[in-house]
């Protein structure tokens, strides 16, 4: 009788049991058809000379270690010896690149010089949706026509450890080690405009503006809190700002624009309300920002290597790890509330905070497909968008516990603290 009374409340109970009994059910019918068959990425089977010339040319041809790289003819003294790897090209690269105001991004102290990343040179292997987006980087940097030459530096995965050895070297054992290789890229990409400074972006990111043309005298202007009251900006009335005004040193755009009151940002997968994207940055050499990030991770891995080595990438060094180090740094030194930097009710504008110059969700996250409005995104024609970011996530894999929370989080408003992604 006992037991027929229990099972009777179970099924009459409120309506939590029968949420998470939909919730499974739901998941193993759109989970069966991936956890059978996960899709192959199949290289490219075409003519790489014929149908992507810079990428043969200055990529898959290279004979160099560690990478590849394009150095713009001017830029180079005929009595300089050519570079023997690629850290030797980053060096001479970055020297010339900050030696002269037209080697930089204007209204910045960022040089012009492109970092892109990958297991190896060998563009065959590449998945093939890719290779239109690395040639238009190629084409930015080489073709005059675009916009001023950009040094290109293409680094694999031998050049990435070298970058660390040669200039982190008290780091290398956690590389090596604990982290993950989507964490070793996250963490290059921040180290390599930390020594060089420069552009980085994602192979899977398309260029729409030539990265000379990110930062204009609009995006400077001052700006205020409407909460606090505090003014941000470019300030000085007395010295008309001109393309030799340098005022940034740090260039981030969002990834997500929530309004922080409500659960939107996590329910989403977000750490934050206003999230910042690191498929694509610019930096001038050592920010204080990129110091505060590599802080951040060394006392992660330090205190705790067990959970280091089950960590979620996307915290300990993606996007939310590049976004607690900006949010803190600021709110340290510029007492800057984080949230004023939503887009939501001044329809997205960039805001200039000290140094650092944080464009709107459109700049490096503009709607590709039907999700036009989303987070205040624009299409890709919109003047505001730089770059488009396709996502192809080669790094991923299936992961049950990860797809799960996903569902759970976005459909049902729990499992906020599951895993993410699973690298």
């Amino acid at each position: 009788m006992t037991r027929k009374f229990t099972l009777f409340s179970v099924l009459l109970r409120p309506s939590r049991y029968i949420r998470l009994l939909a919730l499974s059910l739901l998941f193993i019918t759109a989970s069966w058809p991936v956890a059978i068959k996960l899709p192959i990425i199949r290289s490219h089977n075409g003519n790489i000379e014929k149908d992507y010339p810079l990428i043969d040319q200055h990529i898959y041809s290279s004979n160099g270690t560690g990478g590849a790289w394009y150095i713009p003819p001017s830029w180079t003294d005929a009595n300089r010896k050519q570079p023997q790897n690629i850290l030797d090209a980053a060096s001479i690269v970055s020297e010339s690149a900050l030696s002269r105001k037209e080697r930089l991004l204007p209204f910045s102290n960022i040089p012009l010089i492109v970092h892109q990343t990958w297991k190896t040179k060998a563009a065959n292997s590449w998945n093939p949706k890719i290779l239109p987006w690395v040639e238009l980087w190629l084409e930015a940097s080489i073709n005059l026509e675009h916009g001023p030459a950009m040094a290109y530096l293409f680094w694999d995965d031998v050049g990435m450890r070298s970058l660390i050895q040669e200039f982190e070297n008290d780091f290398l054992d956690t590389y090596d080690s604990i982290l993950k290789p989507v964490e070793r890229s996250d963490v290059f990409r921040i180290l390599v405009c930390k020594h060089f400074g420069g552009i980085y972006g994602d192979l899977d990111t398309e260029l729409i503006r030539h990265p000379a043309s990110w930062i204009g005298p609009s995006d400077t202007a001052t700006w205020t809190d409407d909460e606090t009251g505090s003014d941000y900006g470019y300030h000085n009335d007395s010295v008309m700002l001109d393309d030799e005004t340098r005022v940034v040193n740090l260039l981030w755009g969002l990834e997500a624009d929530n309004d922080p009151n409500s659960d939107a940002y996590w329910r989403q997968s977000y750490t934050y309300p206003q999230q910042l994207s690191q498929w694509a940055f610019a930096a001038a050499p050592h920010h204080p920002i990129v110091t505060r990030y590599m802080d951040n991770l060394r006392s992660y891995t330090k205190d705790n290597e067990t959970a280091a080595l089950n960590s979620d990438p996307l915290k300990r060094t993606g996007p939310a790890a590049v976004t607690l180090a900006t949010k803190s740094w600021m709110e340290d030194h510029v007492g800057f509330r984080w949230t004023s930097l939503t887009g939501v009710k001044d329809g997205g504008r960039p805001k200039l905070v000290n140094d650092i110059l944080i464009l709107p969700i459109t700049a490096f996250h503009p709607s590709h497909g039907s999700r036009v409005g989303t987070m205040g995104r624009k299409p890709m024609t919109d003047p505001e968008a730089r770059l488009c970011h396709h996502g192809t996530g080669s790094w991923k894999h299936f992961d049950l516990s990860g797809e799960y929370g996903k569902i759970c989080r976005r459909l049902f408003g729990l499992c906020r603290d599951w895993p993410r992604v699973t690298g």
